[in-house]
């Protein structure tokens, strides 16, 4: 960390959170202000409902039978408490980057770096595994609606025995387009999908209700507190994606009031959604009936309602999902490059925004373009859980994040704070820890190499090409004193 003026900032030096807020306004740099409340919750409730509810309820019925409500309500109090510190650090530090800019106000250059790195990687693949669920649940709508699906040749990667995967570049591609022309239009875009698949939740609640009988839930839970748990754990990851709110940070006009309410309030919906979901499903199909099937809520709605056509509803209903998904999981990608561009540690040019769309339209084509080669070409199986591990990272940080902004920086305004601070974001870390305990070992593996290849590029280019460096630099220059630095570590 950087002590004295005679020191060149170290690689554990901290960004000045003023500092960090006041680059929003320069020119050519600064995202334009956009975005409500709504559109905000919008992006919480688009990234979290997924394909998740639409096929993880089967697997936490299997471990749990029907207690597998109660391991809903468990995953989401898991989640609760990152949200809450995304929600303080978010509404406190209104700038793009999300948990990478949080560690750079907070822990330092070469933590932030570490992470920026790990979520360019999270993101990324999974935009390209979602973009890939998005072609085969297209092909299961149009089979289930009209009984037609495109060839597997241009349907499927390599990987899976076509030649490339036509839809996941159509829709990474369509997305990029969108992205570009602007948040607002974006953001539109997002709350419709986001009503579409709300209301096909909807439909699946008020039919089973209709058709809702008792005799599923006995016995409750028939492998006790474990089963609860051990499905909570897998149900976990239907909810994450709150997280993606906070990456809209910089284009939210209200940042002090939107913010926490966009990010807790989306979870809020969501478990809402879920729990009642969970509860039709038992009501009309026995956690063996969900458990067979890929698509457990038709499958219900088809044995249990016996309404045959359900399947195309769902299908309908999972597709305009994982729409929703790409387009809040590509805006966060785009906006957390954005972010470490414009800190100089990776090519600054590539933060120049836009004039007409306001949207870092040069970075974010790039990255469409790759993600869609990704998304054509690569074997994703292997790598897609690197997602879970490197949200699982971002969480603990953010946690800890809080607790030494509140040390370091107590005077600094915080429109939200959390409560019972150290407690919550403490029992957040540990959920995080606990979860990424029990990832597979080969999973461990690639994310260490993965970092491993950010260290070597932070060491050959971020390192020299910070902007904290250089305006340190700069200053030393300006006042005669050996490279001075012009932030000090909190």
């Amino acid at each position: 960390m950087v002590t004295g003026s005679s020191q060149r900032p170290g690689i554990f030096a901290v960004r000045d959170v003023r500092s960090l807020i006041s680059e929003t306004t320069e020119e050519g740099h600064g995202l334009r202000k956009a975005v409500g409340a709504t559109q905000l919750t919008a992006m919480g409730v688009g990234a979290i409902i997924g394909t998740g509810i639409f096929v993880v309820i089967g697997e936490g019925a299997a471990v749990a039978g029907p207690a597998v409500i109660v391991s809903f309500v468990l995953a989401a109090v898991a989640c609760t408490f990152s949200a809450l510190s995304y929600a303080e650090l978010a509404s406190s530090i209104p700038v793009s980057g999300s948990a990478y800019t949080y560690t750079y106000a907070t822990l330092g250059e070469i933590v932030a770096w570490i992470i920026g790195w790990d979520l360019i990687l999270e993101y990324g693949v999974s935009v390209a595994a979602i973009a890939v669920g998005w072609g085969g649940n297209l092909n299961a709508f149009l089979d289930a609606a009209f009984g037609v699906s495109l060839p597997d040749a241009i349907a499927k990667s390599p990987e899976d025995g076509g030649i490339f995967n036509l839809p996941a570049v159509f829709i990474v591609l369509a997305i990029t387009f969108l992205l570009v022309r602007g948040v607002t239009e974006s953001a539109r875009v997002n709350l419709v999908m986001v009503g579409v698949k709300l209301t096909v939740l909807l439909f699946f609640i008020v039919v089973a209700f209709f058709n809702f009988g008792t005799g599923n839930f006995h016995p409750f839970a028939p492998s006790g507190v474990d089963g609860v748990t051990s499905a909570a754990a897998i149900i976990f990851f239907a909810y994450i994606g709150f997280d993606a709110v906070s990456t809209g940070s910089e284009e939210a006009r209200n940042p002090a009031k939107d913010l926490p309410l966009a990010i807790i309030g989306s979870l809020v919906i969501c478990t809402i959604f879920y729990v009642l979901t969970a509860v039709g499903a038992i009501g009309i199909a026995t956690p063996a009936q969900l458990e067979s099937s890929d698509a457990p809520l038709a499958a219900a709605l088809d044995q249990g309602a016996g309404i045959s056509w359900a399947a195309s509803i769902l299908s309908l209903g999972a597709v305009v999902a994982i729409t929703s998904v790409v387009l809040v999981i590509l805006y966060g990608q785009t906006r957390i490059f954005f972010a470490m561009c414009r800190d100089g540690l990776l090519p600054q040019r590539l933060a120049t925004v836009n004039q007409r769309y306001g949207t870092p339209a040069r970075l974010t084509i790039g990255l469409g373009v790759l993600i869609a080669i990704l998304a054509a070409l690569v074997p994703l199986s292997a790598i897609v859980k690197l997602v879970n591990i490197g949200t699982l990272f971002a969480f603990v940080l953010v946690n800890i994040g809080v607790i030494i902004l509140r040390r370091t920086r107590p005077e600094m305004p915080r429109p939200y704070r959390v409560p019972w601070s150290p407690v919550l974001p403490i029992l957040g870390v540990l959920f995080a820890i606990y979860l990424m305990s029990d990832l597979p070992l080969s999973t461990w593996i690639r994310f260490v190499v993965w970092l491993i290849v950010g260290l070597a590029i932070y060491a050959l280019y971020g390192f020299r090409h910070s902007r904290l460096r250089l305006r340190a630099a700069a200053a030393a220059a300006d006042d005669g004193t050996p490279d001075a630095p012009t932030e000090q570590p909190r």
